[in-house]
């Protein structure tokens, strides 16, 4: 029954914003540090942020830097990713992953460390 579930992903207009939420039942996210990614077609699965199991500590790639958040509301067992001044080149189906194998600041972006993952969410960025 322990499930990742993705959802906010939709066709924008390059610069438009999207808000993808990731939601968390049969376990509690306060315990993992979680992990967004991103598959385009024909190219291999990307980390794009992460954050640490307190919050305090986050990362992105850089060619996201500026423009996506990445935060988590324990309370609601959920993370989300902001993503502002979006781009055609962030098109992909974006997955949100979980790890507890992390300290309580840690959090990185290896798709091969994550025990947890969702089905995944298509953001579309067309004019």
């Amino acid at each position: 029954q322990l499930q990742l579930v993705e959802s906010g992903g939709d066709l924008v207009q390059p610069g438009g914003s999207l808000r993808l939420s990731c939601a968390a039942s049969g376990f509690t996210l306060d315990y993992y540090s979680i992990g967004w990614f991103r598959q385009a077609p024909g190219k291999e699965r990307e980390g794009v942020s992460c954050i640490s199991r307190s919050g305090g500590t986050t990362n992105y790639v850089d060619s996201v830097k500026g423009r996506f958040t990445i935060s988590r509301d324990n309370a609601k067992n959920t993370v989300y990713l902001q993503m502002n001044s979006l781009k055609p080149e962030d098109t992909a189906v974006y997955y949100c992953a979980a790890t507890n194998a992390l300290t309580y600041t840690m959090c990185v972006m290896r798709p091969n460390g994550m025990r947890y993952w969702g089905k995944g969410n298509l953001v579309t960025v067309s004019s």
